[in-house]
Order: structure tokens, then sequence, then C-alpha cells
């Protein structure tokens, strides 16, 4: 297992729109390893391959408290959304120390492949839903703050870029 490098907001790879995943090998196998381990090692709950520069339908979740109960969707697509909506406060691993509030469904159901390949079918509610929306986003090329006004999302922007240059140093 090796920590993956993450792609932090605004660089332009985040915008990519990512490819379905052809065949669960080892290759992805690994992918879901790694990605698992920078996840845990960066304190998320969800990261999607777009973030570590890979740009093909994958995600890792684990909401759980222990850390132990990871989710792994390939190729997932929303089945069924709940008419009801809430607003939540999301941060991202690609936008670290940003937090803010975006609509989202109470509850979804997705299907995808597991780490194995076979077929499963999550229904989530919850911090689990928002989860996996937020990841499924990340796959269509879109992160969080896309979500808010521009005025916000120029701010952000500016701050993440001035964080970044300072980093370089």
């Amino acid at each position: 297992m090796a920590l993956l490098p993450l792609l932090f907001f605004p660089d332009p790879r985040l915008n990519t729109v990512a490819k379905p995943v052809t065949a669960v090998d080892h290759r992805i196998r690994t992918l879901v390893a790694d990605m698992l381990q920078t996840m845990y090692e960066a304190k998320g709950i969800g990261l999607a391959a777009t973030q570590v520069d890979v740009h093909e339908r994958l995600i890792v979740i684990d909401v759980s408290e222990q850390r132990d109960q990871a989710v792994v969707l390939i190729n997932p697509q929303l089945v069924w959304t709940s008419p009801e909506t809430h607003r939540n406060e999301e941060g991202c691993l690609s936008v670290p120390g940003i937090y803010d509030g975006v609509e989202r469904f109470d509850a979804v159901t997705v299907s995808a492949l597991d780490a194995d390949g076979k077929a499963c079918v999550i229904q989530a509610d919850g911090l689990l839903a928002v989860c996996i929306q937020h990841e499924m986003d990340h796959l269509m090329g879109k992160v969080f703050v896309e979500y808010l006004s521009p005025l916000k999302r120029n701010r952000i922007k500016k701050k993440m870029l001035k964080a970044q240059r300072e980093e370089a140093r």
C-alpha cells in the first residue's frame, strides 16, 4: 500500500469527468487499497479516484466511528433519490479547512461493483448518503465549492492558491 498525492482545488484536473472502470483487476484492487490508506491517513471519510489524479469511476468511503467499515463503489450509479433534501455542512480533502452547506438528497440508492467486481446495491441515508453524493460529484468533475456562490468560491480559490504558494516555499 502507498499514500497517494491529493489534488487540491482549484487544480483543473479535479474537473475531469471520470471514465468507467473496464475491469476489476489487480491494478484496481491496488488502487482501492492505496486510496483507503490515503483517506484514513488524511482523516477523511471519502475519496474519489479523481482526487488522486486517476480519472476512473471509483470511490472509497468509511463513515464508521471505528474506521473499519470501508465501502468501495466502482462505476457507481444513483438509481433512486429521496424527494426530501437537506442542507449539510461539507468539507473535502481537496479543499482542506473549508466547510460550507450543500443541499443533498436525504437518502439514495446506488448500484455499483464492489472491490471484488461483484454487483452490489447500497441504500444509504444520513452521512453515508451525503458522502456518496459528494464523492460521485468528484467523478463528474465537480468539487463541492462549485455549489457555493461565485463570491464564496472565488474567496476559497484565492485562499487555497495562497496556501499552496506558501507551502511550496
